[in-house]
Order: structure tokens, then sequence, then C-alpha cells
């Protein structure tokens, strides 16, 4: 497979996708990264000193980010304790506003506040693009700890997962869409989401191992190959895009990095600590394209995912372009397909039918596709937002 050479993103958005999205009365906008590994929709709102990112500063100008406040908007609500969508167990009183506390996989990184009811601001992708206003319920984060105050969802976080309190399971409870949605990753790095999205009859699909435990759009993979090596691995990984890049535990790590690199044309570049991948190569300062070998991934059902772009342009300290295999060894019981791994799809988590569509998609010609435009960026390489078990 040939790669071309493309210019990198170089603001500090923790190379995730995002959305703008509109809540309350007036109306604000966030700019929330989208995340299929997690539940919860949260903003940042009243936040207490040094917990919330404000602004953002760019190679240009400083960009400005919203604030919510629920005593700000004339259509807010507070979840009390006693509500269905409150599970806690440490309130104080059936009416008392209900807290969540999530914590995530990223190092010291969380959540903190109260839950909130208001409208969510959504319009149609039909020809009439009709605006729909859906209440939503949603975390009122007061305290945020970890990336998310180093540029990795610093405006809040889009909880696209499978539980009651996401944002598609809301839609279809509310009967504004099907339960079923599509995230598109074009390759230039706009995308789009549509709700309601129940893929097509052309699509390639393999069904969800859902876990009872915290459940996830886990789904299981029967083979890897890459270029002429194949390997019969069988193991189940998450589809989130709320992951940057993808992690995996030996063997398929091993397996998939060491068949890569016995591969490849250009020296390999020195193991670095510092550097956030192990397998990376120097680029020639007249270097337009590079060769690498095709990587598949064969799903149960035995349809192929095929890796559009594994690989990630990295600079060193010292001036050289490197071009690395997008790939991290698992520090944890986890397998991620992480948002890279998507590139090139229009990705369906099909909710309905309990599977997990895929099609070739550049993400202008989606027929099926909405105004929710998205985007990612780059350095710094980060992978904060599947949560813990709670």
């Amino acid at each position: 497979m040939k790669i071309p050479i493309l210019p990198s993103w170089r603001n500090s958005f923790g190379f995730l996708h995002y959305a703008n999205v509109s809540v309350g009365t007036p109306t604000l906008s966030f700019l929330v990264a989208l995340d299929t590994g997690s539940d919860l929709f949260w903003l940042p709102c009243d936040c207490m000193a040094g917990s919330c990112v404000t602004a953002l500063q760019t190679s240009s100008s400083i960009i400005d980010l919203s604030i919510y406040s629920p005593s700000n908007s004339s259509t807010s609500k507070n979840v009390s304790c006693d509500s269905t969508l409150c599970r806690q167990t440490q309130c104080p009183s059936a009416n008392s506003n209900c807290p969540y506390n999530v914590s995530y996989l990223s190092s010291n990184t969380s959540s903190t506040g109260i839950f909130v009811e208001d409208i969510l601001h959504l319009i149609t992708d039909d020809d009439q693009q009709k605006a729909v206003d859906t209440p939503i319920t949603f975390g009122c984060g007061q305290n945020q700890t970890g990336i998310f105050l180093e540029g990795a969802a610093p405006n809040g976080l889009f909880g696209l997962g499978i539980e009651d309190i996401s944002v598609p399971s809301t839609l279809a409870r509310n009967g504004l869409a099907s339960n079923s949605f599509a995230l598109c990753f074009g390759r230039d790095g706009v995308g789009r989401i549509s709700f309601g999205n129940n893929g097509s009859s052309d699509q390639r699909e393999t069904p969800f191992n859902i876990r009872q435990s915290h459940p996830t759009y886990n789904i299981s993979i029967t083979q890897i190959t890459v270029g002429q090596n194949s390997s019969e691995l069988e193991f189940s990984a998450i589809f989130d895009s709320g992951t940057s890049f993808t992690s995996l535990r030996d063997p398929a790590y091993t397996f998939i990095s060491e068949s890569f690199n016995s591969q490849i044309q250009e020296k390999r570049h020195t193991s670095d600590p510092q550097m956030p991948f192990e397998y990376c190569y120097y680029l020639s300062a007249n270097q337009t394209s590079y060769v690498i070998p095709d990587v598949n991934l064969t799903m149960k059902g035995e349809d192929r995912y095929f890796l559009n772009d594994p690989t990630v342009i990295v600079s060193t300290e010292d001036g050289a372009v490197l071009y690395c295999l997008g790939l991290h060894k698992s520090d944890v019981n986890i397998d991620i397909i992480g948002q890279n791994f998507m590139t090139g799809y229009r990705i369906v988590f099909d909710r309905e039918r309990m599977v997990l569509g895929w099609k070739d998609s550049n993400c202008y010609n989606d027929q099926t596709s909405n105004n929710l435009p998205i985007s990612p960026s780059q350095p710094p390489v980060v992978s904060p937002a599947h949560p813990v078990d709670p």
C-alpha cells in the first residue's frame, strides 16, 4: 500500500474527532470529543478554579471555549437523586442533586459534577434541514482532571456508548431516531456523525460481543494479515472513537508490529521512550510517499476490515520526520480499536441488530450524513476516553 505524505495538523486536540453541539436557552455551542467508548455526555460547567479549559491557543489566535451554567439557561433542570437516570448510592436525600464521578483509563483523568437536563439542538439531514430540539440529561462537569486539562476533550465529551445515559440511547428513547448511528472518518480529517443511520445493504458487518458488566461496542477478531504474513489470532476488541490510537495486547501487538517491520524499506528510528510509538521510520527531505504492507483484520462472520492508513507522521526534536505504525502495546487488560484504524470508513453502530457495519467513504458524498462536521488534530498523542469499570 502506497501512502502519500500529507501536511499534519498542529493544534492541540489530542488527535480525536470533534463536533460542534448546541445546548441550552439561549444556545451555547461546545466543541465536544466524539466517544463511542463511554456513555456520559458531559460539558464543562460552573467550574471550580483550574478545573476547566476556558480557551485554547493556536498558532494564529486564541479560541474561547463556552462554559455551561444551569443558572444561565432558562430550560435547564437539575436531576434529583430519585430520578431513574440517577444510579448513585451516595445521595444525601431523594431531592438532592444527583452527583456523578467518572474516571477514565488515561492516568488521573476524570470528570466530576452533577446531572442536569437541558435542550440539545440538532438538525435533520434531509433537504429541509429542520431544527430538532430534544431534552437530554448530561453531566455538569464542575471538576475535570488529567488530560482533559491538557488538550484532549477540553470542551466536553459526547458519550455515544450503549447504556441508557448516552446520546444515541436518549434520541432513540425520545423517538427522534432509530437506535443506530454512524460515524464517518474521512482520510482528509473531515467527517460526519448521523443519528438514526442504519447503514446500507452492501456494508460489511460483524456482530457485537456485548459484556454484561459495563457493556461496550465489543467485536471479535479471528485473523490478522500483514502483507505476506497471516496469523489465526482470536480476541475481542472495543471500537472506541474516544481513543486516539489503537492499543492491543500480545500476541496481536507483537505479530502486527514485527510483521510490519519486516516488510518496510526505510531505516527504522532507534526506539526512544519519549516517542509515543515503538516502530518508526525515517523519511528523506524530498520523499512524497512511502510503501507499507497491507494490514487486514478478519472479523467474526468472515468479513475483512482493511486498514486504510495505520501510520502517523511524527517530527522529532532534532527535526527528523518519521512515519510510525500507529499502534500501542496495551498496558491494561483490554484491546481497543482506536480512531486511527477507522479512517476512510463510515462506521455504523447498529444497536437494533447489534452489529457493527463498515463501508468505504470519503464522507462528502455520503447520502446519509448530517451537518455535524468532525475533524482530527495532532499532537499531543494521547488515548483518553475509555472509562474504567465502575
